[in-house]
This record gives C-alpha cells, structure tokens and sequence, in this order.
C-alpha cells in the first residue's frame, strides 16, 4: 500500500492485555462506513484477541497496530514479507513508533485514506548466525548470560578486533534501537537515519570497552563463549532458540515501513517529550523561579 492507494482491508495487530476498546469501536465505524473488511493477524508469542476474524497479511492491506511499541514491532515483522506500511497507534503513552494517541484515531485514518501520511522506512539489523536461517531486529540483537556467572563475547568489526569481555552480554542496536535497551545500558544515542550501528557492553566485568558506534557499511562479528549456565539470544526483546555461538551483523537499509504524519525531524524532540532526555535539575529550577517571578508579576 503506498500513499495514493486505497486499503483493500484492514489488519489488526493487537498488544495482549492493553484497553483497546475505544479505538476498536472508533477502527469498526471507520471501516464499516467505507466498506472494508477487518482481519486479526496474530503473531507469534502474543496472546489471542481475536475480535475480528484472523487472516493471513495480503498486498494492499492497511496494518494497524493497536498497543504501544512492542505491539508495532510485532506489526512490522508481519508486515515486512509485504513491505506494507505500519500505522501504530498508542494505546497508552506515545512512543518512537505510534504515530497516534487512540483518541486522535479517526482524524489519522481519514488523513490515511486521503493519502495525507509519509512513509518512514527504517532500517533493521540483519543477523546472520553461522550454520542457521537468518532473522533481522528493528531495534537490537543481545547476547545475554543466563543465570549465574558470566558470558564471554568476542566483538570484531570488519575483522579488526575490538574486544572480548567478560559479563552480562552485548547488544547491538540500529539507530532506532539506540534509545531502547541500549541507552538504558549507558550507550550513545544515534539521531535519525544516522547511518551506524552501537555495539554496547553489558555489566563488563573489568576491562574497557566503551560503546562503540559502527558505520552502516561494516560488519559487526560476535562470537560467544557461554558459562555452565549457558547464555540467551533476545531480538527486539523476545528471546529465540539459538544455541549458535558465532552470528555475523550488518545493517539492512529500508527493511520496514511506518506510516508517519508531519516532518520526523531527528527524532530527538521525540525523545524530549517521552522524558528520555531531561534537562539539568538546576536549568528546571531556574525556570520554574522564572514562572513564579512572571505569574507574581501578571498578578499585581
């Protein structure tokens, strides 16, 4: 589906336990007054809603995600085989997915169907484990201990070895994915469409190895070396059953589609109004004295 085309059907993708009530009834209006049918697509892992028929994703569907951004995720991996855009709507705050807040919803589907949005394509991380299928992550590949003890991570780029570290693991995120896991673990953020990928350490036991930011066109190799209690591989935060100790990473340019609304900017103000970036204590105090000393002011 591509801005000047109308939807053949809709395409649910729901989060598992969020209220969702509202936005469903204002989705089933919406679509009943322009004739379309609505499917549930489910996904792997999530739990069962179907408040719609289920269906398998077909070319020109309109997917919706209902929830927040776990639930736009699990959208784009279904999206994806169709290159078909991704309108997610939040269910709860807003987030570097949702385009919408659920209330807002109607205005958002009449600006779809009059082609007013813009394709956000984003990159994903390709991951290439040595001897199994591939997989890809919009957000990040982590290689993380399980239980006690430690893991041991070889980290090369482009051949060049930069580190072995011992610890709780590794992610390794794309620019959309720098404000996830990997800034909670003390990583750089990458603005927009930086073209780089952030190899960042977790809980290093000793050593040093700051996060280390890795141009688009290179290669990041990781190859592990378990404790006893063996290790886990999560992408995009769910864990898989891969036991392969040796997995090859690149950057996939334009893997996946969002609907958007307006200019995106650098996704930094984003940031700001989730409160991922807050301002120093002492700028806030400054500001509110300046407040009270204007309302004091206005008030005499």
């Amino acid at each position: 589906m591509v801005a000047d085309q109308q939807p053949a059907r809709v395409a649910l993708v729901l989060h598992p336990t969020r209220t969702i009530a509202a936005p469903l009834d204002t989705l089933e209006r919406w679509a009943g007054a322009h004739g379309l049918e609505i499917v549930y697509i489910p996904t792997d892992g999530g739990r069962d809603r179907e408040v719609a028929p289920r269906g398998e994703l077909e070319p020109g569907d309109l997917v919706i995600a209902l929830g927040g951004d776990g639930t736009v995720l699990s959208a784009l991996r279904a999206a994806a085989p169709h290159d078909a855009p991704v309108l997610g709507v939040a269910c709860g705050s807003l987030g570097a997915l949702t385009a919408v807040h659920a209330d807002r919803l109607d205005e958002a589907l009449e600006r779809v169907r009059g082609g007013d949005w813009t394709a956000r394509r984003l990159p994903a991380l390709a991951i290439d484990p040595a001897g199994a299928g591939d997989e890809w992550a919009v957000n990040d590949f982590v290689v993380v201990r399980r239980g006690a003890g430690q893991v041991v991570v070889d980290v090369s780029v482009d051949d060049e070895l930069y580190v072995r570290l011992a610890g709780d693991g590794l992610i390794v995120a794309t620019p959309l994915g720098s404000s996830a896991y990997s800034m909670a673990a003390g990583g750089p953020l990458l603005a927009s469409d930086t073209p780089a990928l952030v190899c960042t350490p977790l809980a290093m036991h000793g050593g040093s190895a700051p996060p280390l930011v890795v141009p688009a066109t290179a290669n990041v190799r990781v190859e592990v070396h378990p404790s006893f209690a063996g290790f886990d591989i999560e992408i995009d935060g769910h864990t898989y059953p891969l036991e392969v100790l040796d997995y090859r990473l690149s950057l996939n340019q334009e893997k996946v589609t969002l609907m958007s609304f307006g200019d995106l900017g650098l996704g930094i103000e984003g940031l700001r109004e989730r409160r991922l970036i807050t301002d120093s204590p002492r700028i806030l105090a400054r500001d509110e004295r300046s407040a009270r000393a204007a309302r004091s002011t206005y008030e005499q």
